[in-house]
């Protein structure tokens, strides 16, 4: 049979089978005694496991099998729910997210299950207790992701090229890394790797693909195929000196190694053609239906459609160009002063509006993708740190553009560890301080205008102000004088600073003062900001407000020496004209009053090191009012042109280190304008 048409459709249901296992886990573990959650875990494993037999996954089905007994077992009151049983159930399912993520980047899905299925089928029998299977899942664990999770597989012209090279002379490598389970910038760590193993010889092959690779779609591992003449043991030096590489193997391929490999079936074949990327669905939301996946496609099989999200890139793209042809079209109206074309044009303007909302809400997924892989991972930390958090998430239903829901996962994550961490105490400290000792940690989405703000919230010890006052001076951050005149926030948000850290210890949570300040940095590559408040004693909420949209922004067009530049609405708190006699200076900065507050005054002439003729007016100076956060600065430009809509273009990677630029777009008149970066500015 051709699986291959239903690859789609089977990841899509895995993912959905997957998550509500990992919720209803979660709800058993706070309520063991209620079976109907047992019952909801076994419909979904047996669904997995009839789904993956029928797409050719026999891992999948067989790990998926042995759950199934256990959670038989546990309904007929053969096994009681106990923490260290659902340890080795909820391993058990991380394993087959492992699996499906694998074949979604176009590998076979399979993985070494023998020893976990072997502790399942233990625990089952009896021959094993709980506490010794939980012991030994850890073991498993451990060696299996030093290992690697993926079988390469070989074509033929492959492996014609691999024995051809090995005959004159050349060793071919399986090449495994495996990246720090914290590291953010993976493809960054992913092109310094492959530079080295292009400066040693040619790749031939990678698993996951060089273009899911780029886009960061792989877990933490992947391995390459290279051809070289250099010594093993020196490659794999080079290699371990990559920043945020955990661990490097080397495998030898002889032609013994390629003949041992197990042969390609059909649907590992199909798969290893679909290369395309497929979108992440909307999962099922908690208790919402006694079967998710079987309520959802029963009632909107004929009312919904899965689209890929690439089709909806290009559809964005084309109404990109649409927006750039509106602006023209605008423009020419209001030169020529036809009532016949300012009456179409104005028709134009309100259909392609209508028509932008409905292009961006298809693009709009709900947060709770991203929040739906939090509760689990909280439970494991706080088992980490023995601690005891109860993970509350509220408004999960907000939704955000697909462009910023792929980046603010990463953020999100360093931001929950770092509640855990730094800010839940441990159930001995709480209630000597009169707390229950559950620790409780809020995440929170809500809309509010033109933004989604995403808050996280403890009940902590929140932000000691002297002791981060004391490191951020004596590492040079500020100086003793202004920690003085700091306000309670401005200390909290010293913690975002890069290298910054209180912890005494390095462990593998945190200490070593990277993951704040990327948190930063990445949220204000999207628009966004991050503020801070926190009570000592009483807990710490971060704030993460980000436009809810990257593609089409609302500007200040404004001129500087005969060029246009937009400035983000987001950004701007009011535009003024000021009287040269206003500015004032303080410690060789220029600075006027803005309603009571000293603020910097920048020229962005000098900024960008324009050099325009004396303006006719020297008496009156255009002057825009923007906002980082409780930071603000005034921009000097030469005039005011008026607000619009434009259309985001980035500037590519030749010129992406341009200070203080953060895009360009394309104006009505072809002109192009640069779109300043007001958060650099203010920096």
């Amino acid at each position: 049979m051709d699986t291959n048409q239903y690859l789609e459709m089977f990841l899509d249901e895995s993912k959905e089978h997957l998550q509500a296992c990992n919720e209803h886990l979660l709800e058993l573990e706070k309520n063991p005694e209620d079976l109907s959650i047992v019952n909801e875990v076994f419909r979904s494993a047996h669904t997995l496991k009839g789904m993956s037999a029928t797409m050719g996954y026999e891992d999948i089905a067989d790990l998926t099998h042995v759950m199934e007994n256990i959670l038989d077992a546990i309904r007929n009151s053969k096994l009681h729910v106990s923490a260290n049983l659902l340890d080795v159930v909820f391993e058990s399912v991380s394993y087959l997210e492992e699996m499906v993520l694998d074949i979604e980047l176009g590998g076979t899905g399979k993985k070494d299950v023998s020893k976990l299925v072997k502790t399942l089928n233990d625990i089952e029998t009896g021959n094993t207790s709980v506490d010794q299977a939980e012991s030994e899942v850890a073991v498993t664990t451990s060696v299996s992701e030093s290992t690697g999770s993926t079988v390469l597989q070989y074509d033929e012209f492959e492996m014609t090229v691999i024995e051809q090279s090995v005959e004159q002379g050349h060793t071919a490598f399986e090449v495994f890394v495996k990246l720090r389970e914290d590291c953010l910038l993976k493809a960054a760590r992913v092109y310094m790797v492959f530079e080295i193993l292009e400066a040693a010889g040619d790749i031939i092959k990678s698993v996951p693909s060089v273009d899911n690779l780029e886009d960061e779609n792989f877990d933490q591992n992947f391995t390459a195929v290279l051809i070289t003449q250099e010594d093993a043991e020196l490659l794999k030096a080079k290699l371990m000196k990559v920043s945020e590489v955990d661990e490097v193997i080397l495998t030898a391929i002889t032609k013994d190694y390629l003949t041992a490999e197990k042969p390609v079936e059909k649907a590992q074949v199909a798969v290893e053609e679909t290369k395309e990327v497929v979108a992440q669905p909307k999962p099922t939301k908690g208790n919402d239906a006694k079967s998710p996946a079987r309520s959802n496609h029963a009632h909107s099989a004929n009312r919904t459609i899965r689209v890929n999200i690439e089709r909806l890139d290009i559809l964005m793209n084309l109404f990109e160009e649409l927006v750039i042809d509106r602006g023209r079209l605008q423009s020419i109206s209001t030169e020529l002063h036809l009532p016949e074309l300012t009456e179409t044009v104005e028709r134009i303007t309100r259909v392609s509006g209508d028509l932008q909302n409905i292009i961006l809400n298809m693009r709009m997924i709900p947060v709770e993708t991203v929040f739906n892989r939090f509760p689990t991972m909280v439970r494991q930390l706080a088992r980490d740190l023995n601690k005891k958090v109860n993970l509350e998430i509220v408004g999960a239903e907000t939704e955000l553009d697909r462009t910023v829901i792929d980046e603010i996962g990463d953020p999100l994550v360093h931001l929950i560890r770092n509640a855990l961490d730094h800010g839940v105490e441990t159930p001995e400290v709480r209630l000597a301080n009169g707390k229950p000792e559950i620790g409780t940690v809020t995440l929170s989405a809500y809309h509010s205008g033109n933004n989604v703000f995403i808050e996280l919230e403890d009940d902590g010890a929140g932000i000691s102000r002297e002791r981060v006052l004391n490191k951020a001076i004596s590492n040079g951050i500020v100086l003793e004088e202004e920690g003085a005149l700091m306000t309670d926030r401005q200390v909290a948000e010293l913690i975002l600073a890069s290298g910054f850290s209180t912890a005494e210890t390095i462990s593998d949570v945190s200490g070593r003062g990277v993951g704040l300040d990327v948190v930063r940095n990445t949220i204000e590559s999207l628009g966004g900001t991050i503020t801070i408040d926190s009570k000592e004693g009483q807990g710490s909420l971060f704030q993460v407000q980000l436009p809810l949209t990257l593609s089409i922004i609302s500007v200040m067009l404004v001129q500087l020496d005969g060029e246009v530049y937009a400035i983000p609405l987001t950004s701007i708190i009011e535009t003024a004209i000021i009287n040269k006699s206003e500015i004032m200076n303080a410690h060789s900065q220029q600075v006027i009053d803005f309603r009571g507050s000293i603020i910097p005054l920048l020229d962005l002439k000098d900024v960008f090191e324009l050099h325009a003729e004396e303006v006719k007016d020297d008496d009156l100076q255009s002057v825009v009012i923007v906002r980082k956060g409780e930071k603000l600065a005034g921009l000097v430009v030469d005039s005011f042109i008026g607000q619009q809509e434009i259309v985001l273009k980035g500037l590519g990677n030749y010129l992406n280190s341009v200070f203080a630029i953060s895009g360009a777009t394309i104006l009505g008149d072809g002109q192009v304008a640069l779109i300043v970066d007001c958060n650099s500015l203010i920096k």
